[in-house]
């Protein structure tokens, strides 16, 4: 009934629309600008990637019923009321009131596809500018209107009423509640504040959250930041400013709390470090910070005290596994083809069961498959002829536990893990891993169940885990626990979907189809699908990128070189253009700078990605996501670098399939998805991910080399990539429940 309802409602909305408008007679001196906010709400209507009289910002067509109501009935309200209102009586005062109307509809449309604003927010915001256009009018402060709304509103409406007697201290609280978001951005944005009240609490907070950026600024004594930072007499300030004269300050930070407790030395710490004469050693400095997150970790677990030097950009887990991945992963990556095992994991020797433990922890976004294999058996000899599983988690007061068992899940090697404890042991092990997912401040330790369960091919585990799944979510709904009930709810359909192929999650948990995409939901008005490729001027891109070109038949596409990039398109059967940039230098960063230019062209000429690949290794795919189109439809990734970069992904392309692996994308693999993948788009017909994982399963299962048969195995389709549909999954109920649906 509901598909019906809507384009009934949509004829009626329209009509009234053009009734309100037929009803107000506009002076000619007025016409233009009530004009422009009419071309900024077709703006708004062409936003979402097509003009169809509807602004799309969800899958809920509720909310998108909402927001074009607002976008266009409203705001032709708010226009009506500048011309009737006998309070707004000269020509300029009513000038002036449109202008802000069209501000309005400008700012949000830019927030929104710079991804600054959820654009569900649309009716708040509208009805929250109402408020603060009325009390403008009035000579009264927007201060109490942009309290209550919430912050991304709030930051376009106060910039609309610069001349509003509550603006000042709209901005000092705007600027507050930006602290609060996004304390590793204190110091850069405090300037305009310095002088104010709350200056020298905002700098222990940035304090905490990052050392390093407190060195940087209490080096220059005498910028107004460096001033502020100076007379701050908090005692960890002070210890900082005071460690940044050190030589290698930043290797100092993560024992930060430790030396202020007198519970370690500079001197001990410097024989690790090292000075002019003498070479750091890398090894001890890495002990040292495993035995610091040990104890760390401990204080944070069970004493529930969180150490100030444990996160930020260089607190002790950065670090930590900065060193792990330089100097433990990387060598042993480096010799994967080394046959000799004892050369090629020799940088592992010396280490214990706890500091390979978390050398493989530190790792998950870099380590092959096979260094991870070969550092598991040598984790399973160092802790002992009888190893215990179970005590080694206690040695490192269960820090990391949950991805341990996740990494191991995904390398099939949970079954031997746990078969080192006794049962009961492993029985309450995996109690814990489901346990307490809704008390984390994000959603990592729910994907990583997700993830996992998609990984165990043993059925009673996979049962056992489910069961465990469903008790929390029983106890959640008993304990009225909202976010815990949506997270177990989710995870359990989400698993039954897995051993029950009958199970529609697309139905079920209300997110757009996962198992096939059509042609038309990707292409453009023009009726062109468009992809763009990122590709890195490192040695990886420079071999890879020929063969990705040659891959193009001449015969079924063109292919144009231009400075910084490529296009191929299509010659037969649908459009499918291809942009992408060449890998350049990178040590002189001209792949970004053609990165750059080719989003720019593509902006301007109004070419909008509707696939994006990314063709690198896994450090240089936040530069990808940064730059990623909003809305792909489909994303090709190597391995797609943890939770916070997934989670970004969706954010940016809440709609996208994701196709990802668990360690590094091979070009011998990537080329035969691609070419499947464009193929496919060209016929026009719709793409079943089943039916394409199963033929490119039947083509790298006929190859004679293991490796491959290996490396696919690895490839994740959208349909089983179950982190990624989790967090569509939750982020939709949430939405919903924000907006009352």
């Amino acid at each position: 009934m509901k598909h019906f309802l809507l384009p009934f409602l949509f004829l009626s909305f329209w009509n009234n629309v053009f009734a309100v408008q037929d009803s107000v007679v506009i002076p000619i001196s007025r016409q233009r600008f009530h004009d422009r906010i009419d071309s900024e709400q077709v703006a708004n209507d062409k936003a979402d990637g097509k003009r169809d009289d509807q602004v799309r910002v969800s899958t809920n067509e509720d909310i998108n019923l909402q927001v074009t109501d607002v976008l266009t009935r409203r705001i032709d309200e708010l226009q009506e009321l500048v011309e009737t209102d006998n309070h707004i009586l000269s020509n300029n005062e009513k000038v002036r009131q449109l202008n802000f109307i069209e501000a309005l509809l400008k700012n949000f449309r830019t927030a929104w596809k710079q991804r600054k604003l959820n654009p569900a927010l649309a009716p708040t915001l509208v009805e929250d500018f109402y408020k603060a256009w009325r009390a403008n009018m009035n000579g009264a402060s927007i201060l109490p209107i942009i309290r209550e709304t919430p912050y991304e509103a709030g930051l376009i409406l106060t910039d609309l009423f610069p001349g509003n007697i509550g603006y000042k201290d709209s901005r000092k609280f705007m600027f507050l509640q930006y602290c609060k978001q996004h304390p590793d951005k204190i110091l850069s944005s405090i300037r305009p504040y310095v002088n104010e009240a709350f200056a020298d609490s905002m700098v222990v907070v940035a304090c905490k959250n990052d050392p390093e950026q407190l060195y940087d600024y209490a080096y220059s004594t005498k910028s107004p930041e460096g001033k502020l930072i100076q007379r701050n007499e908090d005692p960890l300030v002070k210890a900082i400013v005071q460690l940044s004269r050190m030589e290698n300050a930043l290797l100092y930070y993560p024992f930060l709390d430790n030396i202020l407790k007198n519970k370690i030395s500079l001197d001990s710490i410097k024989k690790f470090v090292g000075d002019g004469d003498r070479r750091m050693d890398s090894v001890g400095y890495f002990k040292l910070l495993v035995k610091t997150e040990r104890e760390y970790s401990y204080r944070l677990g069970v004493l529930k005290d969180t150490p100030i030097a444990m996160f930020g950009v260089n607190g002790l887990r950065k670090m930590l596994q900065r060193k792990a991945i330089k100097h433990f992963i990387t060598p042993i990556n480096n010799l994967h083809e080394q046959s000799n095992l004892n050369i090629r994991m020799r940088a592992l020797d010396p280490l214990t069961a706890e500091e390979l433990y978390y050398v493989m922890v530190m790792g998950e976004n870099d380590i092959y498959t096979s260094s991870y294999k070969h550092s598991f058996e040598r984790l399973l000899q160092r802790m002992g002829p009888k190893p215990s599983g179970d005590s080694l988690l206690l040695n490192v007061n269960m820090d990391y536990f949950k991805k341990f068992i996740k990494m191991a899940a995904n390398f099939n090697q949970l079954d031997v893990f746990l078969k080192t404890m006794p049962s009961d042991n492993a029985t309450t092990l995996m109690k814990a891993f489901v346990a307490n997912l809704d008390e984390a401040n994000n959603l990592e330790d729910a994907v990583d169940v997700a993830d996992s369960y998609s990984s165990i091919k043993d059925s009673t585990l996979r049962r056992n885990i489910l069961k465990n799944v469903s008790y929390n979510e029983q106890k959640s709904v008993n304990q009225g626990n909202n976010k815990g009930k949506i997270i177990y709810s989710l995870l359990k359909t989400i698993f039954l979907s897995e051993d029950d192929n009958s199970i529609d999650l697309t139905s079920q948990i209300g997110i757009p189809s996962i198992y096939s995409i059509d042609y038309d939901y990707m292409a453009d008005d023009s009726g062109r699908v468009v992809q763009q490729v990122f590709f890195y001027g490192d040695e990886d891109g420079k071999t890879h990128f020929p063969q990705f070109v040659s891959s193009f038949s001449n015969k079924e596409w063109k292919i144009t070189y231009k400075k910084e990039w490529v296009e191929i398109k299509s010659l037969m059967g649908k459009k499918v253009w291809i942009y992408a940039n060449l890998p350049l230098n990178n040590d002189k960063n001209l792949d970004d700078t053609a990165q750059i230019h080719l989003s720019n062209y593509l902006a301007k000429n109004d070419l909008r990605p509707a696939v994006v690949v990314h063709r690198g290794h896994s450090y240089w795919l936040p530069r990808t996501i940064d730059r990623m189109a909003g809305d792909a439809k489909i994303i090709v990734l190597g391995s797609c670098g943890g939770y916070q970069n997934l989670s970004q992904i969706i954010d940016n392309c809440p709609d996208a399939h994701i196709i990802s692996t668990k360690e590094i994308g091979k070009g011998d693999i990537n080329r035969p998805i691609l070419n499947y993948l464009n193929q496919a788009i060209a016929s026009g017909k719709t793409l079943v991910w089943k039916d394409m994982w199963a033929s490119l399963t039947k083509l790298f299962y006929s190859d004679p080399n293991k490796s491959m048969r290996e490396s696919w195995d690895d490839y994740v389709p959208p349909y089983k990539n179950l982190g990624a549909i989790f967090i569509k999954a939750y982020n939709k109920k949430m939405e919903g429940q924000l907006l009352g649906l």
